[in-house]
């Protein structure tokens, strides 16, 4: 039987956790920088470990602000302090409930910056490298993070359910109205095409080969729980798994 691994972000005061993580195999929680505090941190831990979802940590710019989704003007050391306190701080909750991390994501900007800039790629790499070396790091292919976490760190790859893309594959950006996919139709076409023929349809009609671990849907996207469940719907139909 065919698997797929949904992921997502979590964590962030959205109010879907508890009915997305039925639907998850990987969750990404929120380290405090963007949103949540410790006391989310630990009630997200618990519904992930009630669900027999893998943890991971979500660290990001320490920007509460803008939602950790602005690029920093930040150091190399500043930039590999903060992100390794906040991947040890959601590690410390995991190991105190009875659990074991399992990964790390960037998020918002800094997920987007280690795409296409290898002094920010190394900057996490060297942040996860301080803390545990059989962390997997999640990105997307051909990323300066997994080339430069290539023989260091396990690398999963993962696509969005979503998000459009851009020819050469990156996230279309949120100041353009058509980055978010919302109707949970039009992300199962959108999924499909990567799941059954490994090919992502650009915001130009386009079509670029994808390989990929998992899939993400957004815990925020205000449609994540209606998107979910028919994509666990429509998959089933199609002798999918998903745990």
């Amino acid at each position: 039987m065919k698997r797929i691994i949904f992921n997502a972000d979590v964590g962030e005061e959205a109010g879907f956790d508890a009915e997305i993580m039925p639907f998850i195999s990987w969750c990404n929680i929120s380290c405090g920088s963007h949103a949540g505090n410790d006391v989310i941190i630990q009630k997200t831990i618990k519904l992930a470990m009630k669900h027999n979802v893998k943890i991971g940590a979500h660290p990001s710019y320490p920007d509460r602000e803008n939602f950790g989704r602005v690029s920093l003007d930040i150091s190399y050391n500043d930039l590999v302090s903060t992100v390794t306190s906040q991947i040890k701080k959601v590690k410390f909750y995991v190991e105190q409930a009875g659990g074991k991390l399992h990964h790390v994501k960037p998020h918002g900007a800094l997920y987007n910056d280690v795409f296409k800039n290898n002094e920010r790629a190394q900057a996490v790499l060297e942040s996860v490298k301080n803390i545990d070396k059989s962390l997997s790091v999640i990105t997307q292919e051909n990323s300066k993070l997994s080339y430069v976490c290539k023989d260091l760190l396990m690398v999963k790859n993962e696509v969005f359910a979503d998000r459009n893309y851009n020819e050469d594959l990156t996230l279309v950006s949120r100041s353009n109205k058509n980055a978010v996919l919302k109707k949970p139709k039009e992300v199962f076409e959108h999924v499909s095409k990567m799941v059954l023929d490994s090919k992502i349809k650009t915001l130009k009609g386009e079509e670029r080969s994808v390989f990929f671990d998992t899939i993400c849907v957004h815990g925020d996207n205000p449609n994540s729980v209606s998107i979910l469940e028919h994509l666990y719907k429509k998959f089933s139909e199609l002798n999918f798994t998903f745990k």
